[in-house]
């Protein structure tokens, strides 16, 4: 009954929150978790909890160091499907992201999503010293190196420091009575 859904379409459960329909109880029952919030199963390694049982087995991976995935052309592996699909581009030549702009097309859609920010004028890297915004993330590294490693200032009294723990540290001089 449940297999003849899938070619007539039906959908007769309705998650009263969001109105999305399923096929299957069980469908919606894994889908409320997205409004409960409620991540039954457990890492018994690290203890981090996920709402499905995929999300576990994917993240175990890291415990165990599984990468089952492997190319079968550099025999490089990889945790994901997902990711061992983007990185056979490289032995392709594929490039299946095409920006609507100019044309211009990429490999990986990161790549794509980081070129529009040319189009669209969005510069969502920021840095924390200057709050100059770049449009790539390598503009922003690019630049950090202008402060020969000093990259945390305090804005009370302008010193800067390399690591954020001791900026932290040194306002604890301005906070004390």
């Amino acid at each position: 009954m449940v297999h003849v859904r899938v070619h007539t379409g039906e959908r007769s459960y309705l998650c009263n929150m969001c109105h999305k329909t399923f096929t299957t109880l069980g469908n919606l029952n894994v889908h409320l978790r997205v409004h409960t919030g409620e991540h039954p199963y457990c890492c018994s390694v690290c203890n981090k909890t996920f709402s499905h049982r995929s999300g576990l087995k994917t993240h175990h991976q890291i415990h165990t160091g599984e990468r089952p995935y492997c190319c079968n052309v550099c025999n490089k592996t990889f945790r994901h499907r997902s990711c061992l699909i983007r990185h056979q581009h490289v032995h392709t030549g594929e490039r299946p992201y095409c920006c609507s702009v100019c044309n211009k097309t990429f490999s990986h859609r990161s790549g794509l999503k980081t070129h529009h920010h040319i189009h669209t004028g969005e510069r969502p890297y920021c840095c924390n010293v200057c709050n100059k915004t770049f449009s790539h993330r390598s503009g922003l590294k690019r630049h950090h190196t202008t402060y020969k490693g000093e990259c945390y200032r305090c804005d009370v009294c302008n010193k800067t420091f390399k690591e954020l723990q001791y900026l932290k540290l040194h306002q604890l001089v301005h906070t004390k009575t």
